[in-house]
């Protein structure tokens, strides 16, 4: 018998499983996402289920079950089952879908802390970094800055100069699989019975960083590569695994794109410490980009804040507004033609 709690089941999970038409049935977790079918995990151990017709062609994409969702299933087989329902989410932490312009893509639910792995060679990107913690912080996920493979050669001092901005906000850690003591240190900040998602570009080690905290090779890894002496895509598939007596791990693919989902795009002047500047503007409305006595402005001339956090916040500004503007036509045009749709069924049944 499996104990869920381990998992993250709690009182008010169980009172949302009540309010739903299907609550007498079993509840799990999505562990592992295929393309047809879900790994579950439910106090008897894990079942393969796959969706209902309506649930499948009802809901869009980024309403279907993502890994850390916790669904309720109907059992049909000793290893099998279909699942009839999913309980609201929270804390997801999604992206734009790659090719559109505001759909988006759940990556894990329910989700404590968020694990941004970079690697310290060609991959270390702080511009990088910043998408990513934007759009943790949009979900009210906790993020932390994992900077991998700190055995080989590299000048700490400029990289920590280069996140000062985000390190005076969130944690961040300089980890090495072959040092044993910084594997320890990152241990020690997940507690129990917290989900944590690991993301990042491929080869960065986010699987080797998954089994060194679980001791056991539970991911599949990859040598790094001799000829470009990076490491090469391994996971291709999101998947939750759970450590020994601490949290749950969600390993997830390399992306090589990161589309904001953002509403609000002012919440990225907090994340980018320009907030505090800004109460100084002359004008409460001030947009950094040209009004007289603005503050922001002027401490980039003065240098009090890096000319590249400013260029950094002033395009994921552009994009976060693009986002949210074309999204609210989207639900514009969708409530117009959910309004049709009624419209249509009354004439119908005034004539029958």
């Amino acid at each position: 018998m499996i104990n869920l709690d381990i998992y993250g089941w709690d009182d008010k999970l169980n009172q949302l499983k009540q309010k739903s038409t299907h609550k007498t049935l079993h509840h799990g977790r999505i562990a592992v996402v295929h393309r047809t079918c879900f790994d579950v995990i439910f106090e008897n151990g894990l079942l393969q289920c796959e969706l209902t017709g309506n649930m499948m062609f009802s809901r869009s994409d980024s309403e279907l079950p993502c890994v850390g969702d916790w669904v309720i299933f109907q059992p049909f087989e000793e290893n099998k089952g279909i699942i009839v329902d999913i309980l609201p989410r929270e804390r997801t932490l999604y992206r734009k879908k790659n090719g559109t312009i505001a759909d988006k893509q759940a990556i894990a639910s329910y989700v404590d802390k968020a694990f941004i792995v970079q690697s310290l060679d060609d991959n270390f990107n702080v511009r990088r970094a910043e998408r990513f913690i934007a759009q943790i912080l949009e979900e009210n996920i906790n993020p932390a800055l994992i900077l991998n493979k700190a055995d080989i050669i590299f000048d700490r001092s400029k990289i920590e100069e280069q996140i000062k901005h985000l390190s005076c906000r969130i944690p961040v850690f300089f980890t090495s699989t072959h040092d044993h003591q910084t594997i320890i240190l990152l241990r020690e900040s997940i507690l129990e019975g917290e989900t944590v998602v690991f993301v990042g570009s491929s080869g960065v080690g986010k699987s080797s960083l998954v089994n060194a905290l679980c001791e056991e090779p539970l991911l599949r890894t990859s040598d790094v590569s001799m000829s470009t002496g990076k490491g090469r895509h391994t996971s291709t598939r999101r998947e939750m695994v759970l450590m020994k007596n601490a949290g749950v791990l969600i390993d997830t693919p390399g992306v090589r794109e990161f589309g904001l989902t953002i509403d609000d795009a002012d919440s990225l002047a907090e994340m980018l410490d320009i907030s505090d500047l800004a109460k100084s503007c002359r004008f409460k409305d001030c947009e950094h980009t040209g009004e007289p006595d603005c503050a922001v402005l002027k401490a980039v001339d003065n240098g009090v804040l890096a000319l590249d956090v400013y260029e950094s916040y002033l395009k994921l500004q552009r994009e976060a507004w693009h986002f949210s503007a074309t999204e609210h036509e989207r639900r514009k045009r969708e409530k117009s033609f959910s309004k049709l749709v009624t419209q249509v069924k009354k004439i119908k049944e005034s004539h029958n």
